[in-house]
């Protein structure tokens, strides 16, 4: 048996249309007035007692921590949130909000003076059909070319929160670029561990922005071990969009966009890269929240993907284990899902409805189909596309899949046709 998922619903067939699409609202409030004044927050200041937040605990022994305390681990395991999933306001009252996903402030629950300094104008990315009942939301159609930046914005904003100095993150590449480009923005230094082996391109982005590297040998969890013996040997903010679940409030945002996008639902199915989970458990929040609030009446599948060469969590899936399988990964050309020991498998597992896998092979055929439809991506990116065209047909119903990160960050592979 596999595990039990959580925050989950019955599902029914249909979803009403209760109100009017994202672009049929009419104007939106401009993008300036919601940018920063550059005095508005002293960086490196401590905002003390006056600045309240997302509070985290302790799944372990429910110790609670404030927003402006900079931990990021107790017990040895990954914090969660304290409180509930919350929703956005109902879709009639984000007409006129900004264009960004601060149009779901009240779900995010961040001081305004924070996110003001930060922002950088994430959110709100593209829904475009793409036939065959799959939608695409273009997520490489953010401030850094990923879907990171939903997340990252709410770590720099934490930061300056707790009086931070400096930031240090570890990444696979796109959420290292958005953490350089982000601390950037409020003059925060940072320094960013990643692969050896990741993309030249998301290399020379997070240089652009003034960040240090550091080029880390092995695979993903040596490149957390360095930075995180870094953060531990110093007094630097651990950015961490892995240990921090802050992060899942902002990639929550991307299921409230697509229920504001579709009118007030949601898709029968979500397919979503999984690695680290940043993502799938983002999504499952704010279905959550929905559903708490009653603006969905049940939960869509949620259906996360692997690299075949790498899918610790697939292997779980397949033998009904509640944590992540020990597995011989071997090297993929989706690096940004290439993990083989998630600091949060459990709660992945715990959190969908389904995981498959991709073969390269299915991930370079879905990246030139893409390409043909005129959307570049980069390898990773075309996991869900592959799993989604793979799919029995009708199995999953209507389906929305991300284009997580650019084809300009990583360049082009080309598909064999052998």
């Amino acid at each position: 048996m596999r595990p039990s998922p959580v925050w989950r619903g019955a599902r029914s067939g249909a979803f009403p249309d209760t109100g009017a699409s994202l672009v049929e609202q009419g104007a939106a409030a401009p993008l300036t007035e919601i940018t920063s004044d550059p005095a508005a927050v002293t960086v490196g200041s401590h905002y003390g007692g006056g600045v309240t937040g997302p509070v985290r605990m302790c799944p372990e022994c429910g110790r609670q921590f404030e927003f402006i305390d900079p931990a990021w681990r107790c017990c040895g395991v990954p914090m969660r949130l304290a409180a509930p999933p919350a929703a956005p306001v109902p879709l009639a009252e984000l007409a006129g909000r900004p264009l960004t996903t601060w149009r779901y402030a009240e779900a995010l629950g961040v001081p305004a003076q924070l996110w003001q300094t930060a922002t950088l104008g994430e959110g709100i990315t593209p829904l475009l059909s793409a036939g065959d009942g799959i939608s695409v939301k273009v997520e490489y159609a953010s401030p850094t070319l990923s879907f990171k930046d939903r997340g990252v914005v709410l770590l720099v904003a934490q930061a300056l929160a707790a009086g931070a100095s400096k930031v240090i993150a570890d990444s696979s590449g796109n959420a290292g670029t958005a953490v350089a480009a982000y601390s950037a923005r409020v003059g925060l230094p940072a320094e960013i561990f990643v692969p050896e082996s990741t993309s030249p391109k998301k290399i020379a982005q997070v240089r652009a922005h003034g960040a240090v590297i550091n080029l880390v040998p092995g695979n993903r969890e040596a490149t957390a071990a360095a930075a995180i013996a870094a953060v531990e040997q110093g007094d630097a903010f651990y950015a961490s969009h892995v240990y921090n679940p802050v992060f899942h409030l902002g990639t929550a945002t991307y299921a409230f966009e697509v229920w504001e996008q579709l009118g007030g639902r949601l898709p029968d199915t979500f397919v979503l890269p999984v690695g680290n989970g940043t993502l799938v458990l983002g999504v499952t929040r704010a279905v959550a929240g929905l559903l708490a609030a009653g603006l969905i009446p049940s939960a869509p599948r949620i259906v996360a993907v692997q690299a075949a060469n790498c899918a610790p969590l697939a292997a779980a899936w397949r033998a009904g284990s509640a944590e992540p399988l020990p597995v011989e990964a071997s090297a993929t050309i989706a690096e940004g899902i290439a993990i083989s020991a998630p600091a949060r498998g459990a709660e992945i597992l715990a959190a969908v409805d389904e995981i498959v896998t991709v073969t390269e092979d299915q991930v370079l055929s879905g990246r030139e189909e893409l390409a043909r439809r005129g959307w570049y991506v980069e390898d990773t990116a075309a996991v869900c596309w592959a799993a989604a065209v793979a799919a029995e047909d009708g199995a999953w119903g209507e389906v929305v899949v991300p284009l997580s990160g650019a084809g300009l960050k990583t360049g082009w592979t080309p598909a064999s046709h052998a």
